[in-house]
C-alpha cells in the first residue's frame, strides 16, 4: 500500500511547491488555473507553474512585462492582467505563448504599442486593451494574429489613428470597439473585407463626416444580410451635408445620432432630417493670384482660396496641362498654395487653380511670368581673376548694335564713403515704358556679381556693405514689359560709370580720438566739481566763524541807572536821559568795540543811548587807559 500512496504524495507536493505563495492554485481535471488577483504583487510571479493554462494577475501593481514572465509557458490559454499598473511590454514579452487564446490587458497605462509588443500569440481570439493611454500603435503590432482575431476592443484611449490597414485584414473579425477615442477621419474602404463583423463601434470621437463603405449598407437588411451589422456612431459632431446623405438613406430611426453643423441643423436627430436638407454649397475661388513677375531663379508663390462645404479640395495645373505635384522643385499646400523653389524660363506660363467638392469645382487663371537675367561673357583679367571692368565690359557688349548709352540717363555715384555710395540717374528718354531698374556692379576684390533691382519710379539707389578702398563698376540697365506672354523681358542699357571706396579708417586713430574726447570731458568735470567743493567748504566755514564771533555776555561790575538819576561818570558831561522803557532790564557784555556779529536793530540803539549817556566817555577812557582794559565795556540799562 505504501508504494502506491508514494507517488500520489510526491505529486502532490510538487504541485504545492510549484504554486507560488500569495497565489491559489486550482487543478481542475487537467487545467491547471493560477489565481493571483488581489495579492498586491508588483511583478509577475518567478515561480509560476510553466503547466498554467489559466492565470490571473488582475488588480495588482505591475509595471512591466518582459520575455522570462511567460518563458516556456506553452499551453497558457487564458491570460488576464487587467487593472495594475503596466507602462511597457518588451519586445516578444508573449513570445513563447504560442496557444493563447485571450489576453486582457485593460485598465492599464499603456502610451504606446510597438510592433513587436504584441509578437507570439498567433492563434489569440480576443485582444482587450481599453481603458489604457494608448496615443499610437505601431502599423504591424497585430500581425501575428490577424488570422484569427475575433474581438478586438481599443475603446476608452488616446487614439486618432489607428493601424487600419491591419484592421482591415482581419476576415474573422466580430466586434471591434473604437468608441471614446480622438479619431477624425475615416479611410475609404476601411472596412470593406470585414464580412464577418457583426458590431462597430465608433461612439464618442471627433468624426464629422463618414465615407461611404459597403459595410455599413448591411444594417438595412437584417434579414439578407449574412452577418447585420449593429453600428454605433453617436456622439460625434457629424457635419450634415451632402456627403453623409448616403448614410441617412439606410434608414435607422432607432439610433439617436444628431447633427453639429451646418447651423441650420446643428441638434437636430440625425435620421429624422428630410434627405433634401442634406445639401452642399459648390467651390466658389474668394482670391487668388492673378499675375506674378519674378527674376530667374527666385522663388514663386502661386496663392488660391476657395470656399464651399464641404472643403474644396486644391489642386493645381502647370503650363503643360499636367498636375503639378510635389517634387523636389515643387510643392502643393492643401490650403491651395503652390511654391515653386527656383524658377527658370520653362516655368513661365499660365497655371490653373482647380477647387472640387461633391457639388462641383471651380478654376481660377494665374499667369506666371520669369524675367531672365542678363547674361554676360565670362572674360576674366590676368590670372583668371575677374577684374573691375568685367561687369562693363559684358553690358557694353550685350549693348553693342543698340547704339550707345542714353546720354539723358547719364548714371553718377556720389557721397562715397568706405562702405556706401549713392547711384543716381536721370528720366531718360520716354520712348520705351519702363518696368524697373537694374543695377548690376562689382569690385576689384570680390568675383560675386552683385544685382539689385529698383522700382521704375526711383532715381536714385544707395548701395551700402561695400568694400572699403576698392575700384567698382558699375552699371544700370531698364526693364520693360515684354509684348508677349512669350516673349522674354526686353533689357537697355542706361550707362556705366567706376568709382572707388575710400580706405577704411585706421582703428588706432578712432581710439586715440575716443580716448582723447573721453580725457578731455572727465578733466573739465574735474575741475568743475573741485570748484563746487571749494566753495562749499568756503560757505561752512564763513557760517561757523560767524556764529562762533557771538561771544558770550559777560555780566560782572554792574551798575545801577535810574532814568533821571545822576550820572557816575564826570560832571562835565552830563548824560541824557534815554526814553523810559519800564520793565525791561539788559545787561550786555559788548566785548570788542570794533565788532559787529549780529542784532542790527537792538545794538544800533543800545549803542545810540550809550553815546547819550557817557558823552563819548569810550573814547576817553580808552585814551587815558583808565579803569582797566578799554576791550570791555560793562552797562546796565533799565
Amino acid at each position: 500500500m505504501a508504494p502506491l500512496l508514494l507517488p500520489l504524495l510526491l505529486l502532490l507536493a510538487g504541485a504545492a511547491a510549484a504554486c507560488p505563495l500569495p497565489c491559489v492554485c486550482q487543478n481542475l481535471s487537467e487545467s491547471l488555473s493560477t489565481l493571483c488577483a488581489h495579492r498586491g504583487l508588483l511583478f509577475v510571479p518567478p515561480n509560476v507553474d510553466r503547466r498554467t493554462v489559466e492565470l490571473r494577475l488582475a488588480d495588482n501593481f505591475i509595471q512591466a512585462l518582459g520575455p522570462p514572465d511567460f518563458r516556456n509557458m506553452t499551453g497558457l490559454v487564458d491570460l488576464t492582467l487587467s487593472r495594475n499598473a503596466i507602462t511597457r511590454i518588451s519586445a516578444r514579452a508573449f513570445g513563447d505563448l504560442e496557444s493563447l487564446r485571450s489576453l486582457h490587458l485593460d485598465g492599464n497605462r499603456l502610451v504606446e504599442l510597438g510592433a513587436g509588443s504584441l509578437r507570439g500569440p498567433a492563434n489569440l481570439q480576443h485582444l482587450i486593451l481599453s481603458g489604457n493611454q494608448l496615443g499610437r500603435i505601431a502599423p504591424g503590432a497585430f500581425d501575428d494574429f490577424l488570422e484569427s482575431l475575433e474581438d478586438l476592443d481599443l475603446s476608452y484611449n488616446n487614439l486618432r489613428q489607428v493601424p487600419w490597414a491591419g484592421i482591415g485584414a482581419m476576415p474573422a473579425l466580430h466586434t471591434l470597439n473604437l468608441d471614446h477615442n480622438l479619431i477624425d477621419a475615416l479611410p475609404p474602404g476601411a472596412f470593406a473585407q470585414l464580412s464577418q463583423l457583426s458590431r462597430l463601434d465608433l461612439t464618442s470621437n471627433r468624426l464629422a463626416t463618414l465615407a461611404p463603405d459597403p459595410l455599413f449598407s448591411r444594417g438595412r437588411d437584417a434579414e439578407a444580410s449574412p452577418a447585420p451589422l449593429v453600428l454605433s456612431f453617436s456622439g460625434n459632431p457629424l457635419h450634415c451635408n451632402c456627403e453623409l446623405l448616403w448614410l441617412r438613406r439606410l434608414a435607422r430611426p432607432d439610433d439617436l445620432e444628431t447633427c453639429a453643423s451646418p447651423p441650420g441643423l446643428a441638434g437636430r436627430y440625425f435620421w429624422t432630417v428630410p434627405e433634401g436638407e442634406f445639401f452642399c454649397e459648390p467651390p466658389l475661388i474668394a482670391r487668388h493670384t492673378q499675375r506674378l513677375w519674378v527674376l530667374e531663379g527666385q522663388r514663386a508663390t502661386l496663392r488660391c482660396r476657395a470656399l464651399g462645404d464641404p472643403v474644396p479640395t486644391m489642386h493645381w495645373v502647370g503650363p503643360d496641362d499636367r498636375l503639378v505635384g510635389n517634387s523636389s522643385r515643387a510643392r502643393a499646400f492643401p490650403n491651395g498654395t503652390l511654391e515653386l523653389g527656383v524658377t527658370g524660363a520653362g516655368d513661365a506660363g499660365a497655371y490653373t487653380c482647380i477647387a472640387t467638392n461633391p457639388a462641383g469645382e471651380a478654376t481660377a487663371r494665374v499667369e506666371l511670368r520669369v524675367l531672365a537675367l542678363p547674361h554676360g561673357g565670362n572674360s576674366s583679367a590676368e590670372g583668371g581673376r575677374p577684374g573691375p571692368s568685367d561687369i562693363a565690359a559684358s553690358a557694353r557688349t550685350a549693348a553693342e548694335g543698340e547704339g550707345a548709352p542714353e546720354a539723358e540717363a547719364a548714371v553718377q555715384v556720389t557721397e562715397v564713403t568706405a562702405t556706401s555710395g549713392l547711384v543716381s540717374w536721370g528720366p531718360g528718354r520716354p520712348a520705351e515704358p519702363v518696368w524697373m531698374f537694374q543695377i548690376q556692379y562689382n569690385s576689384s576684390e570680390d568675383e560675386t556679381l552683385v544685382y539689385r533691382i529698383v522700382p521704375a519710379s526711383s532715381h536714385h539707389f544707395l548701395l551700402k556693405h561695400l568694400v572699403p578702398g576698392a575700384d567698382y563698376d558699375l552699371c544700370l540697365l531698364a526693364l520693360s514689359p515684354a509684348a508677349g506672354p512669350s516673349d522674354l523681358t526686353a533689357t537697355r542699357l542706361l550707362g556705366c560709370v567706376h568709382f572707388s571706396t575710400l580706405p577704411a579708417t585706421p582703428l588706432c586713430h578712432a581710439l586715440q580720438a575716443h580716448v582723447l574726447g573721453g580725457t578731455l570731458t572727465v578733466a573739465v568735470g574735474g575741475v568743475l566739481v573741485a570748484a563746487l567743493l571749494v566753495f562749499t567748504v568756503a560757505l561752512l566755514v564763513r557760517g561757523r566763524g560767524a556764529g562762533n564771533g557771538r561771544l558770550p555776555l559777560k555780566l560782572s561790575h554792574v551798575q545801577s541807572q535810574t532814568n533821571g538819576g545822576p550820572s557816575p561818570t564826570p560832571k562835565s558831561h552830563p548824560p541824557r536821559s534815554p526814553p523810559p522803557r519800564p520793565q525791561r532790564s539788559c545787561s550786555l557784555d559788548l566785548g570788542d568795540t570794533g565788532g559787529c556779529y549780529g542784532y542790527a536793530r537792538r545794538l544800533g540803539g543800545a549803542w545810540a543811548r550809550r553815546s547819550h549817556s557817557v558823552h563819548g566817555g569810550l573814547l576817553g577812557a580808552g585814551c587815558r587807559g583808565v579803569g582797566g582794559s578799554a576791550e570791555w565795556l560793562e552797562e546796565s540799562v533799565v
